[in-house]
């Protein structure tokens, strides 16, 4: 895998000073050709990353072009405006401070950071976590730091136009360090033309996929030219040295999985689950609203936001009555309201944690349908079963033991009801692209949508037992198809 390296003009970077090959942005816009066939690994280090700019252009189109570039305008958008990278700093600030006392109990007013690398060794572990939210060959920082808390003023990208010859010369170590990692692990590999990553957590309950299903699909892509490979939380680093990412972690956007989808996202690979739907999926007033916006049939339902709402669910919606938390999962933090006492007792307690909840019509089945859609069409269909003597399809025990789960009954996607697949379908479309579990309830009144999985489970014997192994052919295209555009 080459490295090619961009430059706003000729005199920023002496050739003597990398053994990659430099170009000017100008070059890299006007001749596609010159890597043609090739999939290089491009850093730009244009003067000017501004919107329509030609650094901008350069990494816009190294995406099209199917190159791997730092930064991608994704990065750029982010960090044009405060506003747009907020979101991140009461995670940068806390790992900030934590670092006080490893780099001598005081911070500098400004800070300059090189492809995750600060200027001494007390500053890893923040410098890495900056990179791992803006994936740039050179950041600036200005931090106020009152001597008891840091804050973090601004971040913005550093040129090499504005580099001072100290700060030059720590890039260029950086750079070095950065592009020397190898792109594939030094152990033997098969002669595989791709690699997948599969994020897994080995001490996971109810992980989405088994360890050993995840060991079938490997065979499956192997005969695609695919080599599928386990990784943990602690790989991070290493996800460049891969082509794509399989998620198969229980997704939160408020844990390391949500970094992962992002960071590929970053290093334009394709993933699943990415960002995105995650943040859709997570949160039931979102999906709600998308839903009813977009026509998809789904319970009648009530947004609580105060006492006040308890009486307006009560009449709309009758007893029994279920009550969600927004971010719920696996059954959990979804309960059912027998009474108005009931209700009023629950939602005033979650409402503590939560501004809004979900109240919508108990609709009694005996099974949940689960359609898996695959970029934007049906993958498999299953009946998940509701757990012996209750509600739901997972009873989570109030002592904490072990939950129960009711049974499976497979169909081939023929045998499914024709509506509730094509409803499943849309509500997936709404969504995205990627892999998602529907969950619908088929009744006298019709068929409803009860949720949308951005992290749907998928276990050889299980959800593939009605279309066999075009389940896990299907999926490894999707990634296959994105990769060759």
């Amino acid at each position: 895998m080459a490295w090619v390296i961009l430059v706003g003009r000729t005199s920023d970077l002496d050739q003597v000073d990398t053994p990659h090959k430099i170009i000017t942005n100008r070059d890299y816009l006007a001749h596609p050709q010159l890597f043609r066939g090739q999939r290089p690994k491009v850093i730009n280090l244009s003067n000017n990353y501004s919107y329509q700019s030609r650094g901008y252009y350069a990494s816009l189109l190294a995406g099209s072009r199917g190159h791997r570039v730092i930064p991608t305008v994704e990065t750029m958008i982010d960090l044009s405006e405060r506003k747009l990278y907020e979101h991140a700093l009461p995670e940068l600030e806390q790992a900030l401070n934590k670092a006080r006392k490893d780099i001598g109990g005081t911070f500098p007013a400004h800070l300059s950071v090189f492809f995750g690398i600060g200027p001494s060794k007390g500053w890893d572990k923040f410098a890495k976590h900056l990179f791992d939210w803006f994936r740039a060959p050179a950041l600036e920082l200005t931090i106020k730091d009152n001597g008891e808390w840091a804050t973090i003023g601004k971040i913005g990208f550093l040129p090499l136009a504005r580099m001072k010859a100290d700060d030059k010369k720590r890039f260029l170590e950086s750079l070095d360090i950065y592009t020397g990692r190898e792109w594939r692990d030094s152990k033997a590999r098969t002669a595989a033309r791709w690699s997948f990553a599969t994020l897994v957590d080995p001490n996971d309950q109810m992980p989405p996929s088994e360890i050993q299903s995840l060991r079938y699909w490997a065979k499956i892509a192997e005969k695609m030219g695919v080599e599928v490979e386990p990784i943990t939380k602690k790989d991070l680093a290493r996800l460049a040295n891969y082509d794509a990412l399989f998620i198969r972690e229980t997704t939160s956007i408020s844990n390391h999985t949500y970094r992962f989808a992002r960071r590929a996202q970053q290093e334009g690979m394709p993933v699943i689950d990415d960002p995105l739907s995650m943040i859709r999926c997570t949160n039931k007033v979102y999906l709600n609203e998308l839903m009813t916006y977009n026509k998809v049939p789904v319970p009648p339902t009530v947004m609580i936001a105060s006492p006040a709402d308890f009486e307006v669910a009560a009449d709309k919606l009758g007893f029994p009555l279920v009550l969600k938390i927004p971010d719920s999962a696996f059954s959990r933090g979804v309960k059912k309201a027998e009474s108005l006492a009931e209700l009023k007792a629950l939602a005033t307690q979650w409402l503590e944690d939560s501004d809004l909840l979900i109240a919508q019509k108990f609709l009694p089945t005996k099974y949940d349908w689960r359609v898996g859609v695959l970029g934007g069409q049906p993958l498999f269909a299953v009946h998940y079963l509701m757990a012996k003597k209750h509600w739901q399809i997972v009873n989570h025990k109030a002592d904490g033991s072990k939950a129960d789960e009711g049974g499976i009954k497979t169909f081939t996607l023929k045998e499914a009801p024709p509506e509730v697949v094509d409803t499943a379908v849309r509500a997936a479309r709404c969504i995205g692209d990627g892999l998602y579990g529907v969950d619908l309830k088929e009744t006298k009144d019709g068929v409803f949508v009860i949720e949308v999985n951005d992290n749907p489970n998928l276990d050889h014997g299980w959800e593939d037992s009605g279309e066999k192994d075009e389940v896990w052919v299907r999926l490894t295209q999707w990634f296959l198809d994105r990769l060759e555009r």
